[in-house]
């Protein structure tokens, strides 16, 4: 289980910070608006649907402003109540991306053929490192071990 979580924190770095600023830009540009034109909607008593369409293109048009209105007139409760929500729907979609992107078994984006299979010089239990039949870059099959030395070599020649 843990080559799957190493394997999609290795294929996703990039992506956990595009998402970390796009959280961040959906703080900004979207839930602080909404949140404050809840708020000044509410503030007959009664929710109005026009005043809250009129507020949130206003206020969505000056993100930075309508947060700033929010610390100063007292609205936090309500900003942070939403954002925790936002966040708490944010965090469930990118898991479940992030557990969609993991690899599916062990050798995944492994190339085949390579000598990735083996780590610290395990091969050279079974291999040689410096004669015999050349299998890859410093890995030989040896001539004078016992048993099957037969080899397969699957690939092409390349000639003009």
């Amino acid at each position: 289980m843990n080559y799957k979580i190493q394997g999609a924190m290795r294929r996703n770095r990039i992506t956990f910070i595009v998402c970390a600023v796009l959280w961040l830009f959906l703080t900004i540009v979207l839930v602080a608006p909404f949140s404050y034109s809840v708020f000044q909607a509410n503030a007959s008593g009664k929710f109005s649907f026009e005043v809250f369409l009129e507020q949130i293109t206003s206020n969505m048009t000056n993100p930075f402003g309508t947060l700033g209105r929010i610390f100063s007139e007292g609205v936090t409760h309500d900003f942070f109540s939403l954002l925790l929500g936002f966040t708490i729907f944010y965090l469930v979609v990118f898991f479940i991306g992030f557990a969609k992107s993991m690899p599916k078994n062990e050798f995944s984006d492994i190339e085949h053929g390579s000598s990735d299979w083996s780590q610290r010089g395990e091969q050279y239990e079974v291999l040689s490192r410096n004669k015999g039949i050349i299998l890859a870059e410093d890995n030989y099959l040896p001539l004078d071990k016992r048993g099957n030395v037969n080899v397969l070599v699957v690939g092409r020649f390349r000639f003009w």
